[in-house]
């Protein structure tokens, strides 16, 4: 029990030991010890090139280790050990009858010592000791596991509530608008593979995934007459139009989440172009951030896919031939040239989500 650091009595008694000596009188007196004590689960070799393969198979709390052996010595075992116990726990308790050995054994890894000859008060002492310690520490190392797992199981609950959230708001943009449903599920895909094929670190292939969806979340604030209106905007109406990325950016802002803080980012600049002609700050180069960079070569794409009320939707082919080429809307020189160098090379991952996403 970690609480109050007890355990049970048959717990020592039932630990397994192993005893590594190359004189079979010196095994044999250990072992009537020990055995003498209650304890149970004992064995043993005379050969110390069999340790490692014995505790492989057995895994034992505590081996009891000849300092000065032939062919291999207990300083050597004791190497080979440290491959094994990766947690850098060694439950070896070593014997020796050199005063000068028991330092150099303890800088080894060695957690105690038996002086030879043996004492029966001293041998049982540091066996019963060594063994609380050793299962205190496994039963704390398999306990830390167990919070770990539900850490990690609590964090997952709270990521899917936090995601779910998202999609909460995502759908309230969907409602005003009946074509940003199976955009916004293909805006994700289209981000998380454009990232991925950059080999973008994990933690920002997983951000974006999740906060590209976000991008339009400012058309909530658009009025429905110029959202949904059916042919082209006047001056006026596109002014007002373009403020959706500066209300989506309040709208996420502000928060400590970083899905959140990337949704934010987002929001406000995945109209800004390279090459400065975006909207709303008219940023240019690097000053746009990269999600954002990402996150509008997406967008471009899928708009062109996509039925509007100012075009049809176009195939992929046609669609690559406008951003490769241009057209009145759009230039090649609107995107970053690393981003766009990346999606013109993998352009058919894109039709491929397009197909896998189109309800």
């Amino acid at each position: 029990m970690i609480g109050n650091q007890m355990l049970n009595p048959s717990d020592i008694l039932n630990a397994k030991i192993l005893i590594v000596d190359d004189l079979q009188a010196n095994v044999l007196l250990l072992e009537r010890i020990i055995r003498g004590a209650g304890y149970i689960a004992i064995s043993s070799t005379m050969d110390p090139r069999q340790v490692c393969d014995l505790h492989r198979k057995h895994h034992f709390d505590l081996i009891l280790l000849d300092l000065q052996m032939p062919g291999m010595d207990g300083f050597q075992v004791m190497e080979e050990l440290k491959q094994i116990e990766v947690d850098g726990y060694l439950p070896v308790l070593v014997i020796t009858a050199q005063p000068d050995h028991k330092l150099h054994a303890l800088k080894a890894g060695a957690k105690d010592f038996i002086s030879k000859p043996f004492e029966l008060a001293e041998v049982l002492a540091r066996v019963h000791n060594m063994l609380e310690v050793r299962l205190l520490y496994k039963e704390l190392h398999n306990y830390n596991d167990v919070l770990e797992s539900r850490v990690q199981e609590r964090t997952a609950e709270l990521q899917s509530s936090y995601l779910e959230t998202i999609f909460t708001m995502t759908r309230a943009a969907e409602y005003r608008d009946e074509d940003t449903g199976a955009h916004v599920k293909r805006i994700s895909y289209y981000s998380q593979a454009l990232a991925k094929l950059m080999a973008l670190d994990d933690v920002f292939i997983d951000r974006i995934f999740f906060a590209s969806p976000m991008h339009d979340i400012g058309k909530i604030g658009i009025p429905d007459h110029i959202l949904l209106k059916p042919g082209g905007f006047t001056p006026e109406e596109w002014i007002i139009m373009q403020t959706h990325a500066a209300i989506g950016a309040k709208i996420l802002g502000n928060s400590q989440s970083p899905y959140l803080k990337m949704g934010a980012e987002i929001a406000l600049n995945h109209h800004e172009r390279w090459d400065g002609g975006g909207y709303p700050s008219g940023k240019r180069g690097e000053e746009i951030p990269l999600a954002a960079r990402i996150m509008n070569l997406c967008d471009v794409y899928d708009a062109l896919r996509s039925k509007r009320p100012y075009k049809p939707a176009f195939d992929h082919q046609k669609s690559m031939e406008i951003i490769n080429f241009g057209d009145e809307r759009t230039r090649p020189e609107h995107f970053d040239p690393i981003v766009y160098a990346v999606f013109k090379n993998n352009h058919l991952a894109f039709r491929n989500i397009f197909e896998a996403y189109t309800e």
